[in-house]
């Protein structure tokens, strides 16, 4: 049972990046609009898009899973403290949270590592 919530917890860990990848790329302008209007450089939208899209990819086929979900959990916290500083705002504050859970679960699987069904797991046997 162990190795099956593993698998299922990287695959919905990585739907929400996978479907915002695919977002953003339906609404690149729009997104390194939105990007700008926080100082970041609009470029920085395709590292982005890269890895929201590579990075889950990655997880679900439990490939390098330790480091891939050590740059999500940075990602989540940076999105998080960069984007969603509004709390009076209670949509921006529930978001806010999200990406610190979302880090925490990432943090499960970097110090727990894939089980079984992964192929970090096949390459240790």
């Amino acid at each position: 049972m162990v190795n099956i919530l593993d698998l299922i917890s990287r695959i919905f860990l990585s739907l929400v990046f996978l479907i915002n990848g695919y977002s953003k790329i339906n609404n690149i302008e729009g997104t390194i609009g939105w990007m700008e209007m926080y100082g970041l450089p609009g470029v920085f939208i395709y590292p982005a898009i890269i890895l929201e899209l590579v990075g889950p990819i990655f997880l679900i086929i439990g490939y390098q899973v330790k480091i891939t979900s050590f740059i999500f959990a940075s990602f989540c916290i940076a999105t998080a403290v960069i984007f969603l500083r509004d709390f009076s705002d209670p949509i921006t504050l529930t978001n806010f949270l999200k990406n610190i859970a979302l880090a925490g679960g990432f943090f499960i699987l970097l110090i727990n590592g894939p089980k079984k069904f992964s192929l970090d797991g096949y390459i240790r046997r």
